[in-house]
């Protein structure tokens, strides 16, 4: 007897199920019996392959669908898929090959199990294949993206790494007004990350001199300073070279040999082992300061365009630097020329000993306020006055000389008036005349007495105190007839004291820049300027004054001394 109804309907159910689900599948199916032939597969096969929908069916698949050996395909032969299942095991592989109907090939992965006995085929087999040219393909592109993005991100890393190595070399050239210095920290940084010897050449007038050089070796874990190179002469070319620069020349590159020629001298060249050179020029709006040689031994790799375009950016920034150095260097002269154009030529007194002295910044191109003058009045007197005008400019040396020259004027009309009662006037005159802002000074006026002694009388307005040294070492600042600076209280009444003299006596007035500075307070100047004062009193006054400022000064601000000594 037959089954019953509803298991028959149930199996009907079950085989169209799994028939939809047969011809939906994603992947290319089929089964071969026993003997290879194909005896089923989805539409997706058929697709995949290159077969008309049916034409698959009766195909013997391994004569057909595998490369075989000799069959003129070029593709290397593949085992019977039954042979991998032979033994009941499911079987699969990830680079296989089938060919299509044209006869070209489809990369597959593709996996194969043993057919159920029941169904009645035989040994046969169902095959499930992917087509993985498509999926391979995205993961090239992917792959070419990610290797793109990569090459992308070390560019960036490297020109970040460049900015910021450029950076660290403006940082040396612009950190210090020492050109020579610059340089050879330039070099330095150079070495060994651009060449392994540098060298900078400063165009002298008609000549040329080597400032600074730095050279690496293989054996030795840090450049350092060529110290041995300036006795050495230049290789030939080299020489050239440089000679075509400092003319208006371009970067020029050697790759000729540079080894001395037999029978001549060891030259730069042979000594750090040049294998080639780039010359730079050092050159800014037409105006050539020097010239950077870069070298490279034979175990470097050559210099390329890259190599060329990074040294002329770095012969670039060094111009400016230079430029830079030269223009402050030459403003710095120009102000210390001009701030000793206004200071006095010291008059000839007889019976007592004058100098003076002055010390401009070493680091600053200003031009300060500060001043000193001495000028005989008519009864034979002596005005000797130091001053300081707020500011360091143009400006502030231009008010300097007006109220200097006001002074004068003010002494000159009226000697028989005291020094107080001369600052007095010459504040109210600054203060009409707009003179200048504020300013600190001492007058002080010595008169010869009968007896081959000295008197000074002496009024300041808010400057540091004089400071009077005895023959025997005892030295005291007059700290009397103080008062506020000129600027602030022009009617004010002005105190003068009066003080003898002692023979050997030296009387000095100076600048604040001598007792005070960032680094010390002025009680801490003044302290350390009494004490080097009686040890260095031995000294013939010009000598004195040079001293103390040597010792004392601050080098970041300019400074004036003057100084009296009575005969012994």
């Amino acid at each position: 007897m037959d089954g019953p109804p509803g298991k028959d309907a149930a199996a009907a159910a079950d085989e169209v199920l799994m028939s939809a689900l047969f011809g939906a599948a994603g992947a290319g199916v089929y089964a071969v019996d026993g003997e290879g032939m194909v005896i089923a597969c989805n539409p997706c096969a058929e697709r995949l392959l290159g077969y008309a929908p049916g034409t698959l069916m009766g195909v013997n698949a391994h004569r057909t669908l595998h490369p075989l050996q000799g069959d003129g395909s070029g593709l290397p032969a593949q085992r019977p898929i039954l042979s991998d299942i032979a033994l009941g095991n499911l079987a699969s592989g990830d680079r296989a090959v089938l060919l299509r109907a044209d006869g070209t090939a489809l990369q597959v992965w593709w996996t194969a199990a043993p057919l159920p006995a029941a169904i009645g085929h035989g040994e046969g087999a169902v095959v499930v294949f992917h087509d993985v040219s498509a999926q391979r393909e995205r993961e090239e592109r992917r792959a070419g993206r990610h290797a793109h993005s990569e090459t992308l991100r070390e560019q960036a890393e490297y020109d970040l790494a460049e900015t910021a190595w450029l950076s660290e070399l403006t940082l040396a050239m612009t950190s210090t007004l020492d050109a020579d210095q610059a340089l050879q920290r330039l070099t330095r940084q150079l070495v060994p990350r651009l060449a392994d010897t540098a060298l900078i050449d400063l165009a002298d007038g008609l000549a040329r001199r080597r400032v600074a050089g730095a050279h690496h070796a293989s054996d030795v874990p840090s450049p350092g300073p060529l110290t041995n190179w300036q006795p050495l002469p230049d290789h030939p070319a080299h020489r050239a070279a440089l000679e075509r620069v400092l003319a208006g020349g371009r970067t020029q590159h050697l790759t000729a040999p540079l080894t001395p020629t037999a029978g001549t001298q060891a030259d730069l060249f042979n000594v750090v082992e040049a294998q080639e050179a780039l010359v730079v020029p050092l050159r800014l709006r037409a105006t050539t300061f020097g010239v950077l040689t870069l070298t490279r031994a034979p175990a470097s790799p050559p210099f390329n365009e890259s190599d060329r375009a990074l040294a002329e950016e770095v012969a670039r920034r060094t111009s400016l630097g230079l430029d830079n150095t030269f223009l402050h260097a030459a403003q710095a002269d120009i102000a210390a020329t001009m701030q000793r154009a206004l200071l006095t030529d010291l008059p000839t007194v007889p019976g007592l000993e004058l100098a003076a002295h002055y010390q401009p910044a070493q680091h600053a191109a200003e031009v300060g306020g500060d001043w000193y003058d001495a000028f005989l009045l008519e009864d034979g007197d002596l005005a000797m006055v130091i001053g300081d005008v707020t500011g360091h400019d143009i400006q502030s040396a231009s008010r300097m000389s007006e109220l200097r020259n006001m002074l004068r004027a003010l002494a000159v009309d009226r000697p028989e008036e005291d020094p107080g009662q001369i600052l007095r006037r010459l504040d109210t005159a600054q203060a009409r005349l707009t003179l200048a802002d504020s300013a600190t000074a001492i007058l002080t006026r010595l008169h010869p007495a009968a007896d081959g002694t000295w008197e000074t009388s002496l009024s300041v307005a808010g400057h540091p105190p004089p400071l009077l040294l005895t023959a025997d070492g005892d030295a005291t600042y007059l700290t009397g007839a103080r008062a506020m600076l000129l600027g602030v209280r022009p009617t004010a009444e002005r105190p003068t004291t009066r003080t003898r003299l002692p023979r050997g006596a030296t009387l000095l007035l100076y600048t604040d820049a001598l007792v005070e500075s960032r680094t010390q307070s002025i009680d801490t100047g003044m302290t350390r300027l009494r004490q080097h004062l009686v040890t260095h009193r031995h000294l013939p006054l010009p000598q004195l004054c040079t001293q103390l400022a040597h010792d004392l000064g601050d080098p970041r601000d300019d400074l004036t001394l003057i100084a009296a000594r009575t005969p012994t």
